[in-house]
């Protein structure tokens, strides 16, 4: 389950920010999730719920942002969504594809009620 070591990293990033701009708190934390990602939203939020305890994300809402993948074909160039990687284009059924959008996983913002 590495969804538990994403969510300890999220809280360090938080954290960090958190100490670099002074602040004492914060209400909400917005998180960019692709589906091709490789993390499992359900486990990622499931254990932020439990690793969140004695942080300054204790009381914060934290919320996901789900980025569909899109894949662009190498072969006839068209964009399309993939189920997996294993995916063939649905065009041209090529099998070879770039993933353009999707792998996100990132601390999109991080809001504070202290201002």
């Amino acid at each position: 389950m590495h969804e538990l070591s994403i969510a300890q990293n999220i809280i360090e990033i938080v954290e960090e920010n958190a100490r670099i701009h002074k602040l004492s708190s914060v209400s909400e934390v917005d998180i960019e999730l692709g589906t091709m990602s490789g993390v499992v939203p359900e486990v990622l939020e499931f254990s932020l719920k439990i690793a969140v305890k004695d942080t300054l994300l204790e009381k914060a809402r934290i919320c996901f942002q789900i980025i569909q993948a899109v894949a662009r074909c190498n072969k006839c160039l068209k964009e399309f969504i993939p189920e997996d990687i294993y995916t063939q284009c649905p065009y041209c059924e090529g099998v070879y594809f770039d993933i353009i959008r999707g792998r996100e996983l990132q601390v999109k913002s991080i809001k504070v009620d202290e201002f």
